[in-house]
């Protein structure tokens, strides 16, 4: 190929934080694909040197990207998956996918990324940005798709967004947003889903958001606004001072009292006593008790402040129940995650172990799915299969947990281990559930997150199915998977649907069915009896989410 003919680089990466990959800094995509610039679909722009200064040279190089990317495991360093998004994006001018989800960037979407005319999909969902979202964003005429959600976004929806015409999915939901929601142009088509945990929006009724204020009640609270902010921002600025200082007189005093780095992320983990646990539980009083674990129970109660908590004592008589707590506290410890159970607390002595965790009101996945008083709606259960690279050894519904706003926590980890996407380890005893647990696991004790995509496919199909794997209708003839993947070669997802999920009388029903057949089809290659032949997590995740977003977008039109 000639230099000078025109040259498409077709190569998307999806990055998660907690993915074993290595990649550049954002800003140094377009210094590296400045000279290509019919790029058609971007997740993260991976750059290395290349000595060819032909085409052909940077496509040898992105065909051998794969391998560059082989063995690597662990946390990506911090400062490859953060910091600002470059201006100097909209050199990518034939860009068609921009997705730059689940990592960590900040600050706020440059203006310049207007001008990138051919953008069909654009995701910057799961990371840290904040500000006001561009107006510029407008300026995307063939915009189809735009998540904003999981951010720290703030101030308004810009009405420019109204002149997307093509727009057929949007989702700003769990950001900082406020005002009115725009009503002109696609607006009309999108759902309470789309605009959902945020700080203050108003609008229609249909949004489930309060209505807005009359402009003329605005207009005259205008004036006892202004002067309270001349009263205020003083006073609030002498207080933010006074605190600074505080915070770093209290800050040397804890470096000096530190004993071992290591101890680190223990600091951050409130004091609780044995005797606050005691009375917070009524002396661990049966009517407290939420339920029974491998290695002991749980307990809520309510400390002093008010704090609801979950306590989970150890029964130290238990074979394994001590190691079974170090690793629980070490997990817990080193990873924070909005989708994982968080420590309050950890309390330990001789006699007495046991961890302080917040408190999930809407108890597990299993009671939502086995009990004729609760039922999950088809969104609810896309939203719950949420995952990431974490051995857990034995996921199943008992160990996800729901919190008030219906999101997912996994919990349970006195069998885990923290590892990259790929790692794998050989265990010897099998600790794992029956029917969760992935072949390897249990003929050759090999684990991974590959048998956590085993298990993460029983859970979809049981969710979907309502149907336990260790259900009286299976068999060594007949499985839950075989269940499933005949009603799938006969076009009959229907026939194995969980009772009241989707009926033939429904208003989306082929939408319904189209999405929860692509959810099978997902479940059925996340259980492929070899693990190298499964895909891995990261992709998984990937997928589910492309299902939701299609499955909202369809029902929204």
């Amino acid at each position: 190929m000639a230099c000078q003919e025109a040259f498409h680089l077709i190569f998307i990466i999806i990055f998660p934080i907690s993915g074993g990959f290595i990649f550049s800094q954002i800003d140094l995509l377009a210094e590296a694909c400045r000279p290509y610039k019919a790029v058609t679909s971007f997740g993260l722009c991976i750059y290395r040197t290349i000595n060819s200064q032909s085409p052909d040279g940077v496509v040898d190089a992105v065909a051998h990207a794969s391998k560059l990317l082989e063995g690597y495991s662990g946390e990506v360093p911090s400062e490859l998956v953060d910091g600002y998004i470059s201006s100097e994006i909209n050199n990518l001018k034939a860009l068609i996918i921009l997705d730059l989800s689940w990592n960590q960037f900040s600050g706020d979407i440059p203006s310049s990324i207007g001008s990138i005319e051919s953008l069909v999909t654009l995701s910057f969902a799961h990371n840290n940005l904040q500000g006001n979202i561009s107006q510029f964003l407008g300026d995307l005429r063939g915009l189809e798709s735009l998540n904003l959600s999981n951010n720290n976004f703030s101030g308004l929806i810009p009405r420019s967004l109204e002149t997307l015409n093509y727009l057929q999915y949007f989702d700003v939901s769990h950001n900082r947003l406020e005002g009115e929601i725009p009503t002109g142009g696609r607006f009309g088509n999108f759902t309470a889903q789309s605009f959902t945990q945020n700080y203050a929006l108003c609008g229609v009724a249909r949004l489930q958001v309060p209505p807005c204020e009359n402009q003329t009640v605005k207009r005259s609270n205008s004036k006892h606004v202004l002067l309270i902010t001349y009263i205020a921002v003083p006073i609030i600025s002498a207080i933010f001072i006074v605190a600074i200082i505080i915070w770093f007189i209290r800050r040397r005093k804890v470096k000096k009292n530190q004993l071992h780095v290591e101890i680190s992320p223990l600091l951050s983990w409130r004091r609780v006593s044995y005797q606050e646990l005691v009375q917070a539980t009524k002396d661990f009083n049966e009517m407290n008790l939420l339920g029974d674990g491998s290695f002991g129970s749980v307990f809520t109660g309510t400390l002093s402040d008010g704090l609801n908590i979950a306590v989970k004592k150890f029964n130290l008589q238990l074979e394994n129940a001590i190691k079974s707590f170090d690793i629980e506290c070490e997990v817990l410890s080193k990873i924070r995650h909005r989708n994982l159970v968080q420590v309050v607390s950890c309390c330990s002595n001789l006699d007495f172990k046991a961890l302080v965790l917040e408190y999930m009101p809407n108890g597990s996945l299993g009671k939502w799915l086995y009990s004729h008083n609760y039922c999950l709606d088809l969104v609810q259960r896309l939203n719950i299969g949420n995952t990431f690279p974490i051995v857990h050894r034995d996921l199943k519904p008992s160990n996800v947990l729901l919190d008030e706003d219906m999101n997912a926590h996994v919990g349970d980890f006195g069998i885990s281990k923290f590892f990259g996407e790929g790692e794998a380890f050989s265990q010897t005893i099998t600790l794992a559930t029956i029917g969760y647990m992935a072949p390897e696991y249990g003929s050759e004790g090999n684990v991974s997150t590959k048998g956590d995509v085993y298990s993460y496919g029983i859970l979809l199909l049981e969710m979907f199915t309502r149907k336990k794997p260790t259900d009286d209708m299976f068999s060594k003839e007949m499985s839950l998977k075989d269940w499933v993947s005949e009603a799938l070669q006969e076009h009959a997802a229907i026939e194995v649907v969980a009772p009241g999920l989707m009926e033939t009388e429904d208003q989306h029903f082929s939408e319904k069915e189209e999405c929860i057949s692509s959810v099978f089809g997902l479940a059925m290659e996340c259980l492929v009896i070899l693990p190298e032949e499964r895909i891995n997590m990261t992709q998984t995740v990937a997928k589910l989410e492309k299902i939701r977003a299609t499955f909202l977008a369809s029902i929204s039109r």
